[in-house]
């Protein structure tokens, strides 16, 4: 079984509950995400930042942090989609990640990276400089629609949950 089919199992091992499953597959493979972070390979890097969700490995943040600087935007994408997630249940992921996640929603080279950092923003806590950033981002012409209609969104949920505090 490879680590991406392994990481398949784990996710839908998580989605049914089954915690006791879950951590046997977990300890059977943090090596190998870890190693696989590592890598040379840009895939096989994506692929371990992808996995640390679906395996719903909180603990592994700083080595999701890592993914989020790397060089390649597969692996930028990939954390960003974990971090996403994992924030979904607790937003300290975001919180603690929230400066990099500004640089990356503002300048990172690659609109896809730039949309999932946007995106990410979203589950964590209501940041004022997050939404000055993001409602920056909707209104400059010279974005991507796509960008700017995310950002507008993220701000306009941020602002709300803000709000209802």
């Amino acid at each position: 079984m490879t680590l991406a089919e392994a990481a398949v199992e784990a996710d839908a091992l998580a989605e049914q509950g089954d915690e006791r499953a879950l951590s046997q597959l977990r300890s059977q493979w943090e090596e190998e995400v870890e190693h696989a972070a590592r890598s040379q390979d840009f895939r096989e890097r994506a692929v371990a930042y992808r996995a640390i969700a679906q395996f719903r490995y909180r603990q592994k943040t700083e080595l999701l942090r890592r993914g989020l600087e790397d060089e390649s935007p597969a692996c930028r994408g990939s954390a960003l989609l974990s971090l996403e997630r994992l924030s979904r249940e607790h937003p300290g992921v975001v919180n603690g990640a929230r400066p990099l996640l500004h640089e990356l929603a503002a300048r990172d080279g690659n609109e896809a990276v730039r949309r999932l950092a946007i995106v990410s923003l979203k589950n964590g806590s209501s940041d004022r400089a997050t939404i000055q950033l993001l409602e920056g981002l909707a209104g400059d012409d010279e974005q991507a629609r796509e960008l700017r209609e995310a950002a507008a969104k993220v701000a306009q949920a941020l602002r709300r949950k803000s709000t209802s505090r």
